[in-house]
């Protein structure tokens, strides 16, 4: 499961975050999460709950904003998004495509209290 390393390095810049602006704790954390990043928001959430406790981030939300593919056709230029996981063009049926968006894993937002 390497959502606990991924928990581990997010809770690393949380510490750095919190010397740097001298917090007395984590209000909020959120993540930009792409279906295509391999990463399972289940196991990201459950991994974050086990790590914070007793830290200062003990009480902190974590929100996680589920990013779906956008692609863009190389033959037509048409963009669509895809639940599915299908990636053939609606407009032509070309395979020829180029992943925009989804396979991204961003820290977003950190609310701190000081």
């Amino acid at each position: 499961m390497h959502e606990l390393s991924i928990v581990a390095s997010l809770f690393e810049i949380l510490e750095e975050k919190v010397r740097e602006q001298k917090a007395t704790k984590v209000v909020l954390v959120k993540l930009q999460v792409g279906k295509l990043a391999g990463v399972v928001p289940e196991f990201l959430e459950t991994a974050f709950n086990t790590y914070k406790e007793g830290t200062l981030a003990a009480e902190a939300l974590l929100e996680i904003e589920d990013i779906p593919p956008t692609i863009k056709c190389q033959k037509c230029r048409t963009e669509f998004t895809s639940e599915n996981f299908v990636f053939l063009c609606p407009s032509c049926g070309s395979a020829e495509i180029k992943i925009l968006a989804g396979t991204e894993l961003l820290l977003e937002k950190i609310e701190l209290e000081v």
